[in-house]
């Protein structure tokens, strides 16, 4: 099939490799990806900040950038859960009401497409190193994953899951919480990386960048010896 990708503002400027690898994946499983290059932001900042005229202005423009009626695959679940769960309070009974619905419908993180859409459990990749899996907010509330991403990783051929205490925990990011609220988000993260160091794990993995890019800052500033990969980037190791 054909697969529209939809790339979050924070993985095209500071992750763009995660983007490559999960076109890597749809191609190697056999699909045609195309990337529309005038997406921009879906409007989760100025969502969440209350700024709802401004988000509405960029969901108009998201909406259309996707107009085909065909999966729309994103690699975090935090933008994806934010166009299936509220691009609703901005768009019921709008103009763009049918357009979506139809998008809603059609929008999955990466990897509950890979496992309840494709069917695909195993990608043939291989990763030799222990690591544990953080839930993300958004992903594990928002959208319900939980085992998906835990029946891929267990799949990856040298890669040993351990399960860090207090998984489904937040790890303090949350967008503009961890810039409001500096204190507290970091005092979060310390506990976040301190429950993954006690696993022994050499990588924190996640569906969400954004909360492996907050725990990479307190794990770089106080020179941890843990890392941060998303679990795309696992995927497309070793083949």
């Amino acid at each position: 099939m054909t697969v529209d990708i939809f790339i979050p503002c924070f993985i095209d400027q500071l992750y763009p490799q995660t983007a490559f690898n999960m076109v890597k994946i749809l191609e190697k499983l056999g699909h045609k990806v195309h990337y529309n290059t005038n997406q921009t932001c879906c409007g989760q900042m100025a969502f969440n900040g209350g700024f709802w005229d401004e988000a509405k202005a960029m969901g108009e423009k998201f909406i259309k950038d996707f107009p085909n009626n065909r999966p729309v695959v994103g690699p975090t679940a935090s933008c994806v859960g934010m166009v299936r769960n509220y691009y609703s309070e901005l768009f019921n009974n709008t103009s763009l009401h049918i357009e979506c619905r139809r998008l809603q419908k059609n929008m999955f993180e990466f990897t509950e497409f890979l496992v309840k859409e494709l069917k695909v459990t195993d990608i043939g990749a291989t990763f030799e190193a222990k690591v544990t899996y953080h839930d993300s907010c958004a992903a594990l509330r928002e959208i319900g994953i939980k085992e998906e991403p835990r029946m891929l990783l267990q799949n990856v051929k040298g890669l040993e899951l351990v399960e860090m205490k207090d998984t489904d925990t937040c790890c303090g990011f949350g967008g503009t919480f961890s810039v409001k609220h500096e204190a507290i988000s970091t005092a979060m993260a310390e506990q976040k990386v301190k429950n993954a160091m006690e696993t022994g794990a050499e990588y924190i993995v996640s569906t969400d960048l954004s909360c492996l890019m907050h725990q990479e800052g307190y794990i770089k500033k106080h020179k941890l010896p843990i890392k941060i990969m998303h679990l795309i980037d696992v995927l497309a190791s070793g083949w």
